[in-house]
């Protein structure tokens, strides 16, 4: 679980403008044409895009015929969004609201929640186990039983095996409670940036129990690194886990 030490709402905010040319945005189409030779929807189909930040997903399946809600709550990234697909003449329903307590009053045939889209976006009050959970329990109860989910989250295996004795003892990882916090300079296109990072480590076996613990049937985790999707096993140092799941 990552912390900016701004807030992430006001981290994103300010970078808004610029996130679509970070090189991980590169692979939208590459990213949308996995999910759907996952999950065959059908022209017309409901999809719920939570974390969407600019709309790339939203945008992208908007194109194929999908009727798309993307979710996310800053309101600059929805800004930004909105204008996407003005540009690509479809309509997304954009929705300013917190992931935790997300309530739309319908459900979706499908739902997407990618790039730590609110997943692992922890701030220094909130309590890491409670707030994902929060975030699934919200997204099980707006998809439909039988209705697919695809998520990624940051894989703890990766961290962990970056991790020694001399950083528990600077204080930088806890083995007892599996958080983390250090700083780390960023290479964002707008220049470097320290951040204060705060993560909990969770590896797949922990996140597939909090997807059934939510709701979902976790069928298959995959590796999840942008730009690297496919039907292939975890590799312990990347960055990324994808999670394959159904609703119950």
């Amino acid at each position: 679980m990552s912390l900016a030490s701004v807030g992430w709402r006001a981290f994103f905010d300010s970078h808004a403008d610029r996130y679509d040319e970070n090189p991980f945005t590169a692979h939208t189409e590459a990213e949308v044409d996995f999910f759907l030779s996952l999950y065959p929807l059908s022209r017309g189909a409901t999809v719920l895009d939570v974390g969407c930040g600019t709309g790339r997903h939203a945008v992208e399946l908007a194109k194929r015929g999908y009727r798309v809600t993307g979710v996310d709550f800053s309101p600059e990234m929805l800004r930004v969004a909105r204008g996407k697909a003005a540009v690509e003449g479809v309509a997304v329903e954009f929705v300013e609201a917190d992931a935790r307590t997300l309530e739309l009053g319908r459900t979706f045939d499908a739902a997407i929640c990618l790039c730590e889209g609110g997943l692992s976006l922890i701030e220094t009050s909130d309590q890491a186990e409670r707030h994902d959970r929060e975030i699934l329990a919200a997204i099980a109860r707006h998809v439909k039983p039988g209705g697919p989910f695809l998520c990624t989250t940051l894989n703890g295996y990766s961290a962990i095996r970056q991790m020694n004795d001399e950083a528990v003892q600077a204080g930088m990882f806890d083995p007892a409670t599996m958080l983390s916090q250090y700083l780390d300079d960023w290479s964002l296109p707008e220049g470097v940036r320290r951040m204060t990072i705060r993560e909990r480590l969770f590896i797949a076996p922990e996140v597939v129990r909090m997807l059934e613990e939510a709701g979902f049937r976790c069928d298959q985790v995959y590796g999840g690194t942008a730009g690297h999707w496919g039907r292939r096993p975890l590799s312990l140092d990347e960055v990324e886990a994808m999670y394959v799941s159904v609703k119950k």
